[in-house]
């Protein structure tokens, strides 16, 4: 017979709400480097003596990035895209962490020996989360890649990249492209969650409520290991999703291998890393303020949650109240017949 866990603090669209809520403010802090690494992700490398056939910018570096993005589009350069990433940030987090504390509740729920999941568990959970997100969430993130990669003549709005996604050569599937490097890639939140629940209870065993430093350096590190691990497919799947380079002449790719593979042969093999300097940093302060902001946000909704339980048994223990003394009444009100 299972083991009955004890039942969760918050229904699992209370830990959705709190995800979301604290991915949404912590990627808006910094989405900045969000447009920094997307672009550095998608430029081919020049090789020395090559001559420029096209008019698109080649960033040296983060800075250079920033620099020319603002020279060219001014301060609101760096902020393109902004809705739709947001709007993707929002709903994949939502998705995330909704299907994430379910699957989790279920395997404590169903848990024969009582004790902590193993980090094989940990991922596995992770994995399930993501990849139901992923499929649910994808077009958002390949329309969002296209307008940070547009450039200012060409930049359009959510709607109308969107239908050009649709009218491209895929059809209505080209807003499903990347899906499997993305499904490959759910081990990125995968480990990420799961290290921060290891590092949580290696760090600060048997403690439930962490501080908001606390979160930020586990949810920082966590994430910063995520990252290193998962980097190369995190360029390819950008690869897939923006427009494909000058080079192919307009031909797309047709998976993230063949993106790899065209990387490795027009940029050398370390530049399957490129864009790693702002996605770490992006990752360390997104993860941070994200795990901050959620662990602040599941606080709240707990102490909500607790408010509503008592006001419903006050109104409960009323209402037996009322119906005990309306009985008693009515019992006393009834006449005794007598011969």
């Amino acid at each position: 017979m299972a083991v009955q866990s004890k039942p969760a603090p918050l229904p699992p669209w209370g830990f959705a709400i709190a995800g979301s809520t604290g991915a949404v403010l912590a990627n808006a802090l910094v989405y900045p480097l969000d447009i920094v690494k997307t672009r550095l992700q998608v430029q081919v490398k020049r090789k020395p003596g090559e001559s420029i056939a096209h008019t698109d910018p080649h960033y040296a570096s983060t800075w250079d990035a920033i620099t020319k993005i603002v020279a060219e589009d001014g301060i609101l350069g760096l902020y393109a895209g902004m809705s739709g990433a947001l709007l993707g940030v929002a709903s994949t987090n939502f998705a995330y962490f909704y299907w994430y504390s379910f699957v989790r509740e279920l395997y404590f729920k169903y848990q024969k020996v009582p004790a902590p999941p193993s980090t094989a568990v940990e991922l596995i959970l992770g994995a399930i989360a993501g990849a139901v997100a992923q499929l649910c969430t994808i077009p958002v993130a390949v329309v969002t890649t296209r307008q940070q990669t547009q450039s200012k003549a060409d930049r359009k709005g959510l709607l109308d990249t969107a239908r050009e996604v649709i009218h491209g050569e895929d059809g209505v599937f080209g807003l499903w492209r990347g899906l499997k490097a993305s499904l490959v890639l759910v081990v990125n939140p995968a480990i990420t969650y799961g290290a921060y629940e290891r590092l949580k209870g290696a760090m600060f065993p048997g403690k439930t409520r962490l501080t908001a430093g606390e979160a930020f350096l586990l949810g920082a590190m966590s994430k910063a290991l995520a990252t290193i691990t998962t980097q190369p497919l995190i360029v390819a799947k950008v690869g897939l999703q923006s427009k494909p380079p000058p080079q192919r002449e307009g031909k797309p790719f047709k998976g993230f291998i063949e993106v790899m593979q065209f990387i490795v042969k027009h940029e050398g093999l370390l530049s399957l890393f490129k864009g790693i300097g702002p996605q770490i940093v992006k990752g360390f302060l997104v993860q941070g303020l994200l795990m901050m902001t959620k662990e602040r946000m599941e606080f709240l909704f707990i102490l909500l949650f607790r408010y509503m339980r008592k006001l419903r048994s006050e109104q409960l223990a009323k209402a037996a109240e009322f119906a005990a003394a309306a009985a008693s009444k009515a019992k006393i009100a009834v006449p005794v017949m007598t011969k």
